[in-house]
């Protein structure tokens, strides 16, 4: 598809974020399956629908505009995965609650490209006066957040001082 208007970089981007999401549902469910203290846990299994949550109204939306939610591969999302595993779960840790820490510091880099793809797109719908999407952009991107500052609470309340 060629890029010719605001509408096709719109629709190029709410591909690209439904890639990124498919990926980071599959990794943030690694991640938890990792995790050791359980707040952690809980935090990356509600993390995994939320996600899901996000790809159901993406779908909706990319549908709506006669477009497959297939039609991109995230790259910078691969990446990010492949960090994930490598930093949070393949990595050799010798302290279970160091590795939380290093959970919590991937999983945020993933959610903080989600959160830059959610707030892309929700301008572009404003601008191109689509009221409705750019509601359900806007609801994924508050729950994007709301999940983001969740993990900096596990943080900064115990997990990186039993790190330390």
């Amino acid at each position: 598809m060629g890029l010719n208007s605001l509408k096709d970089v719109y629709i190029d981007q709410l591909q690209d974020i439904y890639s990124a999401c498919k990926q980071s549902v599959t990794a943030t469910n690694e991640l938890a399956g990792a995790a050791s203290d359980e707040g952690l846990k809980a935090a990356l299994e509600d993390g995994v629908s939320g996600i899901h949550r996000g790809m159901d109204s993406l779908e909706e939306i990319i549908r709506a505009h006669g477009a497959d939610p297939h039609g991109e591969h995230c790259k910078g999302m691969e990446g990010l995965v492949k960090e994930a595993r490598a930093h949070g779960i393949e990595e050799d840790f010798g302290d279970k609650d160091a590795q939380d820490a290093m959970i919590i510091t991937q999983y945020q880099r993933m959610a903080h490209y989600a959160i830059a793809g959610y707030g892309c797109c929700k301008a572009f719908a404003e601008r191109l006066e689509l009221k409705d999407d750019a509601h359900k952009l806007d609801q994924c991107l508050d729950a994007s957040y709301d999940g983001d500052r969740r993990f900096t609470e596990l943080a900064e309340g115990k997990i990186n001082r039993k790190a330390a």
